[in-house]
């Protein structure tokens, strides 16, 4: 170890002294230089490679280590602990402990095909996530032995000197010590989109992680500029690394589809219980035996579980995760996939999701000449003079630039770049400038200095090109361009227009040039001003639009400044002219009742933490909203996590952002939120349908059985029968449905209320109705052959099933929608469910006619007579279901444009 000056830094750095003490754990940003030094015992010369072993063996390698990913069991004991699982297991267990075995046998077989195909989706979207993980090793320029080496970053530890130099990521987190017009991207710890620049003096300890200048976190990136830093914090002490810690910690939320199922799941439970209590008791009062009537019991059991309901769901769920892969949305779970469709507010990072995190010029102005750029076209033709703004911001700028295959090639800060970028859409050939124009001094930009100026050989004459901001470029000049004509300095007339332009949240850049002189730029001619920003993403203000439309509420909750953050949500319609935003600093002020009344009607959150993104997604939550998150950063990640459903960026997001998410968009556009939203609502449309077909036919076939005891009469299904019902005829439907097309106008619903069980209050009145229709159109047949007929009990009993295979037939249209007529979709729009009917009834036809499926379920072939008596009779449940549907219309089909107006406010 040692003290004194580094021994090598480039000249005009500005550097902090060191001295030798002991080190504490301080907030390291309120430190001076020589104190940060001195509290972590070291000096210019770094750490020695003993001590640095030492410290290493102290404080243990300089690595954040991910979450690692789930294996094959844990996917499948989460499987396992699903609902419907549950269900199909009880099942099991009753058979098996009743010696049903071939019944237990069907169902073993469904459980196997449930977890099988959870099993595998969960898989392949776990690969799919790994694979947009881009981890790589990285390498730090460490001061050790009084000299510079590279190491792995890993071996880095506390009071390591780092040298930091443009495109390189920060290693860990560091105190800087001296800076040569160092810039820093900060945009995946902050979501500020305009790279910070630094300086050395120790600032306010209660300043959020965007505003503390003199230190760079790991993680972030060095957009311009060089540095030397000291290191205070690595792995999991560092910022990112607290982050990645407390997420890993944190259970993910239930999404309100498994919560649905464990209700669902009670109530069939407690379906199975009295059900079978009540024919036990009903039996034993009417003189039957207790054995027979254990048999009844054990019969309606299995007819109150819908065995085929978990393979159906997994279906439909995994043909949910298929379609939105489609649309560039990887889901990792399988119950993530409804839950965008129910979600009621979409929190939004703006930087890299809302936005392109590309630094544009927007606007240029020269005098009173204003020239706005949209997607580089031009609105009119530039001026002499407006052309004399574009050239000085291409010869005052340090960025590089060349003629590449594409057109022009730039690297280095990006608010350079973008001014290269504008010069090129007037037509100015940037190389050919420079090269005409060669470099004789430069002064690199300092925010004491606020400008930065490039001294030019132009025709044999030196001349100055500056370019900073508007005040203080107007500082150093005394004339200015006005209507072609070089006048006076105005800096009333600058200051108003550099008001103009930053109320619209751009960031401004005055550009000015003047005679040359070694003393440095003054007595200059203020040219204009280029106004920029990081433009909104294509699409993505028609994706808020029609989110609005399906009363989804989208915020933005973003890290960068406010006023940049409202002008943005002005431009995309997020929030209304006049809106303000609720910054962090205020926010930091509220109390938990004042936020959940906050975010009833702000709609731009600008300037946050980690932590207070967390408290927006549980206040929005305490409403009873279903809540989205989008983010690419590590400072997204919490919320991610707290969130119902959380977005991670495919492309540019970190992975401590995809660990935490439960959906990865692999385009990072929120168009495709829009996209998947609607794919979600269509998912869960289909689990409804599905849920709906198999309760309604499962009441019915308990209601079937109850009414035959009531009567006195023979029970008109055995345990088989009904298991062929649950899993072959309507097993093979049920599953057909999950492949239905999506229904028209489907974002023009309004968002599922949180509380609302997959079967809504409608399709539960539908149910009971539809039930007592179909059980009792299956008792009045099997009387009509037993009393009337005179057939055998073998005969009745395959009467009465098909029967009711004959209305699930019907059911089966009728469950196609909640809302609209089965007259209205045609049969072959789900091609699946068409041929699916077919082979139901033609596999039951078989049945009746084949001695093992005879043996095994006790049937008998029925005469032509019969056939036509049951057709007549299970087409009844046609017309009550139509009727029902005239009756109870949809409550949103009046309004639509009343959604959008409520998810404003909501």
């Amino acid at each position: 170890m040692g003290g004194g000056q580094p021994s090598t830094f480039p000249v005009g750095a500005r550097y902090c002294g060191a001295v030798n003490a002991p080190p504490h754990a301080p907030g390291w940003h309120t430190l001076t230089c020589a104190e940060a030094l001195a509290r972590l015992d070291t000096g210019g010369e770094g750490l020695s490679t003993r001590e640095a072993a030492a410290r290493l063996h102290r404080y243990g390698p300089n690595v954040v280590e991910p979450a690692p990913p789930p294996g094959v069991l844990a996917i499948a004991l989460r499987q396992l602990r699903d609902p419907l699982i549950s269900i199909l297991t009880f099942a099991l267990v009753v058979t098996l402990a009743l010696q049903e075995f071939i019944d237990a046998g069907v169902i073993a077989t469904a459980l196997v095909l449930d977890l099988g195909l959870g099993l595998s989706q969960e898989l392949r979207a776990e690969r799919s996530v790994r694979a947009l993980m881009n981890i790589i090793s990285l390498q730090a320029r460490a001061v050790r032995d009084g000299h510079e080496q590279v190491i792995d970053a890993s071996q880095l530890v506390p009071g390591d000197l780092v040298v930091l130099e443009s495109g390189i990521r920060a290693p860990a987190d560091l105190r800087l010590l001296a800076v040569t017009s160092l810039t820093v991207d900060e945009s995946l710890l902050t979501g500020e989109s305009v790279p910070v620049s630094k300086q050395t003096a120790p600032v306010e300890r209660d300043l959020v992680v965007a505003d503390r200048t003199n230190m760079v976190f790991a993680g972030t990136v060095v957009a311009a500029g060089r540095g030397r830093g000291v290191v205070v914090a690595t792995g999991e002490s560092t910022q990112i690394g607290a982050i990645a810690e407390s997420i890993q910690q944190r259970e993910p939320p239930k999404t309100p589809l498994q919560q649905q199922l464990v209700a669902l799941s009670r109530v069939i439970t407690v379906a199975v219980i009295a059900s079978g209590i009540l024919s036990f008791g009903l039996g034993i009062a009417l003189g039957n035996s207790a054995s027979e009537m254990f048999a009844v019991a054990v019969a309606l059991g299995v007819a109150a579980v819908p065995e085929g309901l978990p393979v159906a769901f997994t279906v439909a769920l995994a043909l949910g995760v298929r379609r939105m892969a489609a649309r560039n949305a990887i889901v990792r779970s399988l119950p993530a996939v409804e839950t965008l469709g129910s979600t009621s507010v979409i929190g939004s990072d703006k930087t890299g999701t809302l936005t392109e995190n590309r630094m544009t010029v927007q606007v240029v102005s020269a005098g009173s000449q204003l020239v706005r750029i949209d997607n580089g076209q031009l609105d009119r033709e530039p001026s002499r003079s407006l052309l004399a703004v574009l050239e000085a911001g291409v010869l005052a700028n340090e960025a590089e630039a060349w003629d590449g295959e594409s057109g022009l090639e730039t690297r280095g800060d990006p608010t350079e770049t973008a001014l290269l970028r504008s010069a090129q859409a007037f037509g100015v050939d940037v190389p050919l400038l420079r090269q005409e124009r060669p470099v004789l001094r430069e002064i690199p930009f300092e925010s004491e200095r606020q400008y930065s100026a490039s001294l030019r050989d132009v025709d044999g004459a030196p001349c100055w090109f500056v370019k900073g901001a508007p005040e203080r470029v107007a500082q150093l000049c005394t004339t200015m361009i006005s209507e072609g004509q070089v006048t006076p300095i105005d800096e009333d007339a600058v200051r108003e227009r550099a008001h103009e332009l930053a109320s619209q949240g751009l960031r401004l850049l005055a550009m000015a040039h003047g005679p040359g002189s070694h003393d440095g730029p003054r007595e200059l001619t203020f040219l204009g001003i280029q106004g920029m920003m990081d433009p909104p993403r294509e699409g993505v203000k028609e994706a808020i639009a029609a989110s609005r439309r399906a009363g989804v509420r989208v915020i933005m909750i973003t890290g960068d400044h406010a006023v940049t953050a409202t002008a943005i949500a002005g431009e995309l319609g997020i929030a209304r002219d006049g809106d303000g935003a609720v910054t962090g600093v205020e926010l930091e002020r509220m109390d938990d009742a004042d936020l959940r009344e906050a975010v009833r009607t702000v709609n731009v959150f600008a300037r946050v933490s980690p932590e207070h993104k967390l408290r927006i997604v549980e206040a929005l939550q305490a409403h009873g909203h279903v809540v989205a998150v989008t983010g690419d950063g590590v400072n997204d990640a919490p919320a991610l996590r707290a969130a119902d459903i959380g977005i991670a960026m495919g492309r540019s997001g970190t992975d401590v952002a995809r660990e935490a998410a439960a959906m990865v968009l692999a385009d990072d556009n929120f168009v495709s939120i829009s996209a998947a939203v609607e794919e979600g609502r269509g998912t869960f449309d289909n689990i409804r349908k599905v849920t709906y077909f198999l309760v309604s036919t499962g009441v019915a076939s308990i209601l079937t059985i109850l009414g035959a005891l009531m009567f006195g009469w023979e029970v008109p299904f055995v345990a088989a029968q009904l298991l062929w019902l649950n899993l072959v005829t309507c097993g093979l439907q049920d599953l057909a449905l999950a492949f239905e097309p999506r229904e028209p106008g489907i974002l023009d619903r309004p968002p599922r209320p949180r509380r609302e069980g997959i079967i809504s209050r409608v399709l539960w009145e539908r149910t009971a109705i539809l039930g007592l229709v179909m059980a009792a159109g299956t008792l009045a047949l099997f009387y009509w052959v037993r009393e009337v007929d005179r057939v055998s009990i073998e005969e009745a009993r395959t009467t009465a099933l098909t029967t009711m295979v004959l209305f699930q037939v019907f059911q089966t249209g009728n469950s196609r929608s909640e809302y609209l007529s089965i007259f209205r979709i045609t049969p072959f729009s789900n091609r699946f469910l068409f041929l699916s009917t077919v082979l139901a009834v033609g596999v039951h036809v078989l049945a009746l006619h084949t001695p093992p499926t005879q043996y095994v379920l006790r049937l008998e072939p029925l005469p032509g007579e019969t056939w036509l008596r049951m057709v007549a009779v299970a087409s009844t449940v046609l017309l009550a279901s139509e009727l029902h549907k005239a009756v109870r219309r949809p409550p949103w089909k009046a309004s639509p444009p009343a959604l959008a107006a409520k998810a404003e406010v909501q």
